[in-house]
């Protein structure tokens, strides 16, 4: 989805305070100027960035979907930056980007390129890639340092180039963006061309988000009771396991909300998670299934005997990010970012706990950072 700027857009984006130059007071640095302290290479080579001459470098061997990532996750910020771009090159900045699964699509990312572009493109410099284009493109590529500000105080985004605005966006008016992650990882991506990045800080903003944990460690098992069958629940520091047959529900109830997890499963597992239940037989529950067989009826995401989704982009034993809003008759499913049920029919509005299905033997399915947020 391609979004054009209107004025109706941009003017449903709220003012932040403007760019001043040396406004720095209450910013924590994110980079010493020597090591990558702070800072991990995920999903490439340890090589892929390194030190040198003062700046974070790209290093032109290593590529997507390599990314530095930072120690600590951000919800609502102030995030200043230099990049220096000589010739042909691409990178971005990723804003929330998640624990697991595809930065672009279910965190943001503001696309960073060298070409002067003179109609604006969601893949120009300032871009919310590949969404949202910028207003204007203002960068100095013949071998310059470009100064980046990012501000997120959801569902306000406010970006500068070289002191130039290039976007004043309320997230939550391009449909495209509204359920993206609202806290995450900052991160730079690698797409093989030597970018430099120097004088890296940030300053935290009031956080907004409010949700209540389901499991994150052994001691929530205490908020989870045992609702039917012989299933094994196996609490692994972070992870809960499931295995076998059986039923694992909330004591805690719901109707209209949204639920959020990490998931990853063994070969064609089956399972499923459970909503507006009011027991584990079929006919008195919506159920998303867990199937990761491409050709099933029913598979993955899916909203079962209701609403087949489309197959998401998720392979075997590897996390990956699941949401789920049910909002009165409305059923949205996202799977690594991306839409894949999106339903207006339901008409069960039963309160009733969350469960997780467990539904073949020597199938495991696990789950981490699982998380509700109501909107009873």
């Amino acid at each position: 989805m391609r979004v054009t700027m209107t004025r109706r857009t941009l003017l449903s984006a709220l003012p932040l305070a403007p760019l001043l130059a040396g406004a720095d007071d209450g910013f924590t640095s994110l980079f010493d100027g020597k090591t990558l302290t702070g800072w991990t290479v995920q999903q490439g080579p340890e090589s892929a960035f390194y030190v040198n001459d003062g700046a974070i470098v790209i290093h032109e061997g290593s590529g997507f979907p390599t990314w530095l990532r930072s120690a600590k996750k951000y919800e609502n910020f102030d995030f200043r930056c230099e990049f220096f771009i000589k010739g042909w090159a691409n990178s971005g900045i990723y804003l929330h980007a998640p624990d697991h699964g595809r930065n672009t699509e279910c965190g943001m990312k503001i696309n960073l390129f060298q070409k002067q572009d003179h109609h604006m493109l969601p893949e120009s410099i300032g871009a919310v890639f590949p969404v949202v284009p910028p207003l204007r493109v203002n960068v100095k590529n013949q071998g310059d340092w470009n100064t980046m500000r990012v501000a997120m105080d959801w569902p306000v985004l406010q970006v500068w180039i070289n002191e130039e605005q290039v976007q004043n966006l309320n997230v939550e008016s391009v449909p495209e963006l509204t359920h993206r992650l609202r806290s995450g990882f900052l991160g730079i991506e690698s797409l093989s061309y030597p970018l430099r990045f120097r004088n890296l800080r940030i300053k935290e903003l009031p956080a907004k988000e409010k949700w209540e944990t389901l499991y994150a460690s052994p001691a929530d098992m205490d908020k989870w009771t045992v609702a039917e069958g012989k299933a094994k629940w196996e609490t692994i520091g972070p992870v809960l396991r499931a295995d076998d047959i059986g039923y694992l529900a909330t004591k805690a109830t719901y109707r209209d909300f949204e639920f959020q997890c990490y998931i990853r499963g063994s070969y064609h597992h089956n399972g499923g998670i459970i909503f507006r239940a009011e027991s584990a037989k079929s006919d008195s529950h919506y159920e998303i299934q867990l199937h990761d067989v491409e050709g099933a009826v029913y598979p993955t995401g899916s909203l079962y005997g209701f609403k087949r989704a489309v197959y998401p982009k998720i392979q075997p034993e590897h996390w990956y990010l699941f949401q789920l809003i049910a909002r009165g008759k409305d059923c949205l499913v996202r799977i690594n970012g991306e839409n894949v049920v999106d339903y207006h029919e339901m008409e069960r509005t039963t309160k009733g706990p969350i469960m997780i299905q467990a539904h073949q033997a020597n199938r495991w399915i696990e789950y981490k950072d699982i998380r509700v947020k109501s909107f009873d």
